[in-house]
This record gives structure tokens, sequence and C-alpha cells, in this order.
């Protein structure tokens, strides 16, 4: 299985893991809970596999109310978000979310994440990992005329699966039906009395909904989901398994810093203007890779057997080391090990040959398209 990590390099030293609103809830349905990103939460519940496929077949409810919910407002929005991120916010219709990139003055990227834009502002989530310093990095290069609200008393449910929306539909009501949201959309609704903004996105490739609702309602929610027939909580599990297969990058691993958008493959999360009139932080860089190409690029890989290639492992063809793999598992879905990597341009074209070196053996592997299992998006 592909190991979700428990440790975070950018977590403070010798501090307590704070609880999620659902901690009690997790436990309660017996998930196994480990420390990631400074809390407490569930790596898997009756196993990483069964979660997997469940997700899979069916919907599973993930708790990722770790992550960090901002709202930016104020005079002069616009410009002050698009001189801080690659996007086209004259383009960013009510209701419409987007990926982005926040980036350092050299093109390396400090995070991913989705901005929609509500009534009266833009609401973004970032990685929990990086929120922290995802938030005083705004702080400090946004105008004082813009109001930043850390949405801290908040929670974020992600349902997701095919049957998803069947489950999630007998509960909503708003001004109109959970059905106009197609992929990247949302909107306001109320949920079993609660009131929620509901996007259609997720993490996992499937067609799913990420859920934002007040802190005191998640337990209520949560269980009013879960008792539907379709739907299961979820961990982190088979949460990362799920996004491997789905090809989507994880922060900290197949994105970090010293990686740019286009070795990444994350181009498209810079939109077409700011491709042509830059503006943002580390353009320069940008705009002349996406000219003259990449050294490296990141690439899927599949491997035989049953050994899966795990991050950090070395990439080579014959005697000479090109790439090393920064995200692997074994895929439940397809039944045999696949992995991320960054790799030496020269040897990216998919079916090239390659090897990775894991205890001391050599794992044949073939550089193949993402994602490993097609997405399954409603638009």
């Amino acid at each position: 299985m592909s190991e979700y990590p428990v440790n975070d390099d950018n977590q403070t030293e010798d501090l307590a893991p704070m609880l999620l609103p659902l901690d009690a809830w997790h436990r309660e349905k017996g998930g196994r809970m480990v420390e990631f990103a400074g809390y407490m939460m569930p790596v898997q519940y009756e196993g990483i596999m069964a979660e997997h496929l469940w997700t899979r077949e069916h919907a599973g409810l993930f708790d990722v109310s770790h992550m960090g919910q901002v709202m930016l407002s104020g005079e002069g929005l616009e410009a002050a978000v698009e001189a801080l991120l690659p996007i086209d916010l004259s383009t960013l219709k009510l209701g419409a979310v987007r990926y982005s990139l926040l980036l350092n003055e050299t093109g390396g990227i400090l995070d991913d994440l989705m901005v929609s834009r509500w009534p009266g502002g833009l609401y973004l989530v970032v990685n929990g990992a990086t929120k922290w310093d995802d938030i005083a990095h705004m702080r400090e290069c946004l105008p004082d005329e813009i109001v930043l609200n850390h949405l801290d008393e908040r929670a974020l449910l992600a349902l997701q699966g095919p049957e998803a929306f069947a489950a999630l539909e007998r509960h909503v009501s708003g001004d109109y039906p959970l059905s106009a949201l197609t992929f990247m959309r949302g909107g306001k609704f109320e949920l079993g009395g609660v009131e929620a903004w509901i996007s259609r996105s997720g993490y996992t490739g499937e067609d799913g909904f990420e859920i934002s609702i007040p802190g005191e309602s998640a337990a209520a929610v949560a269980e009013l989901l879960c008792g539907e027939p379709e739907v299961k909580p979820i961990g982190l599990g088979a949460r990362d398994s799920l996004r491997l297969e789905a090809g989507l990058p994880l922060y900290g691993h197949d994105m970090t810093p010293e990686a740019d958008p286009v070795s990444a493959g994350l181009v498209f999360g810079i939109n077409k203007r700011r491709r042509s009139e830059g503006g943002f932080p580390g353009a320069a860089h940008i705009l002349n890779a996406l000219v003259k190409g990449t050294a490296r690029q990141r690439i899927g890989l599949t491997l035989e057997g049953r050994m899966a290639a795990r991050e950090g492992a070395k990439v080579f063809v014959g005697d000479e080391e090109v790439g090393v793999v920064t995200s692997g598992g074994f895929s439940p879905s397809l039944q045999h090990p696949i992995a991320m990597a960054y790799v030496d341009a020269a040897h990216t074209a998919d079916g090239t040959a390659l090897e990775i070196e894991m205890r001391g053996k050599r794992l044949p592997a073939k550089a193949a398209p993402m994602p490993f299992v097609p997405h399954r998006y409603h638009r």
C-alpha cells in the first residue's frame, strides 16, 4: 500500500498535536489515529485496501479539517491576489473553483491551493502542513487593505466516490439543486439544517464534494452522511493511495520549493493570460522554462510484481542515475505498484524502460501516462 506520511518537517517540535472537531467521532468509529501536520488524524478504520476500493465503488467520507481555510476581501483584492498567484481572476465567476499555486521568486512551489469566488471575497483552501507558513506569507505580501480571515472555526469534509452525489442529495436544499454543480463549481446549501459551502471537487479522481461547515456541526453532519448505505468513513491511508492512482501530486513530496510548475507538470495552474503577461512571483523563470523546457519532469511509473517503490528511491537507466521517486505504493485498483518520479527529460517518454533501486535490488519499471486510473469528474 501507499504510505501516507505521518510526520511533517514543518511541524513545530515539542508541541502536542491538536485535535480536530471530529476527533472523538473518529475514535468512536474505530479510527486508528496518527499524528499528521500537527493534528491527530485517522489513518484507517477497517483497512486501507478495503477503504480505497469502497471509495472507488461507492462513497467515502474524509475529514480534511486540518487544511487551512482562508477568506480574502477588501479594496483592490483582484490586483493584489493576481500579484501573488498566477491566476486570472477576470474569468473566475461567482461559485467557480480553480486550482492555483503559491510560488517563490525563483518559481519554486511553496504550496498548491484552491481558490473559489464567494460572495464578498475569495475563499482559499491551502494544505494543512503548510498553512501557517502560507498565511504568514500572504499577510506579508498582500497590501494592508486586504483582509485575511483564517476560518479556523470551520471544519472541512470530503465526500468522494461514484455514489457521493446520491448520498449527499438526500440531505441538501438550496436556491438551486445539487445537480447544478459540475466539477469545480460550488455554492451555499443547507445540509441537515447546517449552512454549508459545498463544491464539486476533491483529491481522489472520483466525482465528489468538499463541504465547509462550522466545526461544532461536524459530528452531526458526519453522522448524517455515514448513516447512508453508500457512505463509510475513510482514513488518510486510502486518501493517499487514491490520489496516487489519480496522478495528483502531494505537497512536500511531489511538489517542493525546489520544483517549478513546468517540471512538476502543473502548468494548468498558471492561467493562459498570466503565461503571456507574467506579473507573478517567479514569472521570469517559469516563462523561460515554458519556452526552453526543464532538465527533469514529473512522470508516472508502473512496476511489476508486488514490491512498491518508495519516496527517495533512485531511478536508473543502466548504470546512469536519471531520477528519484517522490511518491510510490501498491495500487489496489490495478493490483501492481505505481509511482511518481522526477526523471531526466531524455528518459520520460511513455514506455521508456527504467529501473528503481530498492533495498539493494533493481526493480524494472516503465514510464507511464497519468492518471493511472481515469478521472471520473462530473463535468
